[in-house]
């Protein structure tokens, strides 16, 4: 291949063109991004660049290793249409990117809430840092990971929050509802007013309207109501779009055309099921095995997700997918250090571990998970 395209300077299509070139790809690589930053970490936003430890330069992903990657960067200027036929890429700019093989790597777009701010990007995590500098009182919606991140860092900083979520737990639509309950408890016990079952109906000029009418007073309202795959570009590219770019097993979507990280949907034969992933180390893995299908490594990607999340003093780690889960069962649950181990079984296997302070225990479930341990042997283990 002459030219290969990445549709996104996102952690997957970085590692996506280092895959490239540790792989022996000498051809011209063209990174297209609609934001005018090089790559840079995202989980930082949430946790350590809101709350002031870590400033946005100390998010850039490009280090020593990349002095060799010889990258076209047409930053600033998103992809706005692709045509497959002519192998070419429009960009919001005007100009195009004629390519031989491309990888899509856009990832996701934040839901927004009319008159909340979001976090998404380092333009968003500026603007609510300042909000934040205010002081005041900060109701946080949606009690997903990001919303929970936020929550945790506003009260570190100092803030008032009240934390609304329209489920009966936190996380819980990942994690099910004995976690969920769990994770309640410690957000309460640094003086988060969590809000379980009631949904926000509309923002006010000083506060939020809740489903049940009543209301709350907020200085700052934060949206964590979950992103959207970055499709809308490509909805007359002949691609198959289904709450992503769909993939087959290998995640290839076309003849010469990949995709990977969020935007990505592909079957995993390891877990069964067919979705995407919005986790940093699923970006870095499934960018690095979409460039190698591109150059000919047609293998069916079939990681065990793993994905963490830090909040306060405690750090959560979930490997494996406890969606469709048919039984969890609690090794270690201990409120008061912060700790818990949980695991989770689909049919006869142990398909998932969640872990609070316990991250050698994780590794060890984690790699039974991989062997395809069956489910009264990982008990056995516990």
């Amino acid at each position: 291949m002459r030219t290969i395209a990445v549709a996104g300077a996102s952690l997957a299509g970085l590692s996506a063109a280092r895959a490239l070139r540790a792989d022996g790809y000498d051809g011209r690589i063209v990174i297209v991004g609609a934001e005018p930053h090089l790559p840079y970490d995202r989980p930082p936003l949430s946790k350590q660049v809101l709350l002031g430890a870590m400033t946005p330069e100390h998010t850039a992903l490009l280090g020593p290793r990349d002095a060799d990657l010889d990258v076209d960067w047409r930053l600033g200027s998103a992809a706005t249409a692709l045509d497959l036929h002519e192998r070419r890429l429009t960009l919001a700019d005007r100009g195009e990117v004629r390519f031989d093989g491309l990888v899509i790597a856009t990832g996701a777009r934040v839901r927004t809430l009319p008159g909340a701010l979001a976090l998404r990007t380092l333009e968003d995590c500026a603007v609510l840092a300042g909000a934040l500098d205010g002081g005041g009182h900060v109701v946080v919606v949606g009690g997903g990971f990001i919303g929970a991140e936020v929550a945790a860092t506003c009260r570190t900083r100092g803030l008032d929050v009240t934390l609304v979520e329209p489920l009966p737990g936190l996380l819980e639509r990942v994690t099910g509802p004995g976690v969920a309950a769990y994770l309640a408890v410690l957000h309460r016990a640094q003086g988060v007013d969590v809000r379980l079952g009631v949904a926000v109906r509309e923002v006010l000029p000083r506060g939020v309207r809740l489903d049940d009418g009543s209301t709350l007073a907020a200085d700052v309202v934060v949206a964590a109501i979950g992103v959207e795959p970055e499709t809308a570009w490509l909805e007359r590219s002949g691609l198959e779009l289904d709450n992503g770019v769909v993939c087959d097993a290998t995640c290839l979507a076309a003849p010469g055309v990949v995709a990977a990280g969020d935007v990505a949907r592909w079957p995993n034969p390891r877990t069964l099921e067919f979705r995407r992933i919005e986790h940093w180390d699923n970006a870095i893995r499934q960018g690095e095995h979409a460039a190698r299908r591109l150059l000919g490594r047609a293998e069916p990607f079939a990681p065990v997700p793993w994905f963490w999340s830090d909040q306060y003093q405690h750090k959560l780690q979930l490997a494996g997918s406890p969606a469709g889960h048919d039984e969890t069962h609690t090794v270690l649950e201990d409120p008061e250090r912060g700790r818990l181990l949980t695991l989770y079984r689909r049919g006869d296997r142990l398909s998932a571990v969640l872990a609070i302070g316990r991250a050698k225990l994780l590794v060890r479930y984690r790699a039974l998970i991989e062997a395809g341990t069956a489910w009264d042997e990982a008990l056995a283990v516990a």
